[in-house]
C-alpha cells in the first residue's frame, strides 16, 4: 500500500498544480472549482491509504519486489452474491431528488425510507447475537 499512498498523494499534487496553473491562464471558475475538488479527492484518498497502511503496519506482497503471486494469498473478505437492497435504495433515492421539483412532503417520505432501506442495506447480513444458526 505505500506504492498506491505515494500515488494518491502524487496525483493530489498535480492535480493542485494544474488548479493554479489553469487559474492562472484565467479558466472558468466551474473549472476551477472542479479541479480543486478531484485534488481533494484523491488527497483524501491517499490520507486514508497512508493511514490504513499505518494501522495494518505489515508489509503487504504488492510493496515486496521479491513477492511470489501465493503471498498474495487467502482471504480477501466477504462479498454479498445477491443483494435486492441496492434497488429500493436508489428508488428511494430518486424519490428524495424528485421531490426537490415536487414539494417537501414528498422529501419527508422518501427521505424516511431512504434511511430505511441503508439500514436494510447495511444490515443485511448481521446475525443477531443470541440467535441459534442452523
Amino acid at each position: 500500500m505505500k506504492v498506491s499512498w505515494q500515488l494518491f498523494i502524487g496525483l493530489a499534487l498535480f492535480y493542485v498544480l494544474m488548479t493554479i496553473i489553469y487559474w492562472q491562464v484565467g479558466g472558468e471558475s466551474v473549472g476551477i472549482g472542479g479541479m480543486a475538488l478531484a485534488s481533494a479527492l484523491a488527497g483524501m484518498v491517499g490520507f486514508y491509504v497512508w493511514f490504513t497502511q499505518r494501522r495494518i503496519g505489515k508489509i503487504l506482497p504488492e510493496d515486496n519486489l521479491t513477492a511470489e503471486i501465493a503471498d498474495g494469498a487467502g482471504d480477501l473478505g466477504f462479498y454479498s452474491p445477491h443483494s435486492w437492497w441496492p434497488l429500493p435504495v436508489a428508488l428511494s433515492m430518486c424519490a428524495l431528488t424528485l421531490s426537490l421539483v415536487i414539494g417537501w412532503w414528498l422529501s419527508l417520505i422518501s427521505l424516511g425510507a431512504l434511511v430505511i432501506s441503508i439500514i436494510g442495506m447495511v444490515t443485511e447480513y448481521e446475525k443477531p447475537v443470541g440467535a441459534a444458526s442452523h
